[in-house]
């Protein structure tokens, strides 16, 4: 059986109007990086980190999965747990296309962490107004989103699956911020086949052993059925 690894960045999102990360300008809707996407931001001005991040979660009701969502949906319902998605990405869109065996390695927009007891609770509402946590009842939730300085989730998980991994993919992702920048180099030193499947090639420093320009919603489709396909055949 095929052990797949799949990486998807911003990339993969924005086809369904989710805004990339950082524009040419080098603002994330209209906003510094340095001012919502830090602790130091937090901790210097609360309100408007949670009324960013409050905001965000409430357009998540206007977009929808695109087909390349739906592709990596159809993909794990042909090979099971043999194909492991880890998201860059902390709107829903996986979900919510069907994929069930996903990790959010930079965290979601749907869940809160309280800074009180550390519980990661499912969340729809705005946290602007400190409602209190579910578990504990403290006033102390945030964005449970991996600032910059902070450790993304689940490293482990995720460095074990790419090394054990025959195929590796990257989707919709720059490949410059780490540690997702180093995946690739990680699985083709553990011999898996690496795939990049973006807009437009990227910078990664181990050059992938196939590369594929063009819309996430076309080329994720197709490579897809490749996969599918083979599987069928065996």
């Amino acid at each position: 059986m095929t052990r797949i690894v799949v990486l998807t960045g911003a990339g993969i999102s924005a086809e369904s109007g989710v805004p990339t990360f950082r524009g040419t300008d080098g603002l994330w809707e209209d906003h510094r990086i340095e001012d919502v996407a830090t602790p130091d931001a937090y901790e210097r001005d609360p309100d408007t980190v949670l009324a960013f991040y409050d905001a965000r979660r409430r357009a998540l009701a206007a977009v929808a999965p695109n087909a390349a969502h739906r592709a990596l949906a159809r993909l794990e319902g042909a090979i099971g747990d043999d194909l492991l998605i880890v998201t860059q990405n902390v709107d829903d869109l996986h979900e919510r296309a069907g994929s069930r065996n996903l990790v959010h390695m930079h965290g979601e927009l749907r869940r809160a962490l309280c800074l009180a007891c550390g519980r990661r609770p499912e969340w729809r509402t705005d946290l602007l107004d400190r409602p209190v946590c579910p578990e504990c009842g403290e006033r102390m939730l945030r964005p449970d989103v991996v600032w910059f300085g902070e450790m993304p989730y689940e490293l482990e998980r995720i460095e074990n699956a790419i090394v054990a991994a025959d195929v590796f993919v990257s989707i919709g992702t720059s490949g410059a911020v780490y540690p997702a920048a180093g995946y690739v180099a990680l699985a083709a030193a553990f011999g898996a086949q690496t795939v990049e499947l973006n807009l437009e090639p990227s910078d990664a420093a181990v050059p992938f052993d196939d590369s594929r320009a063009g819309p996430a919603s076309v080329l994720v489709p197709a490579w897809a059925d490749e996969v599918i396909a083979r599987h069928g055949t065996r």
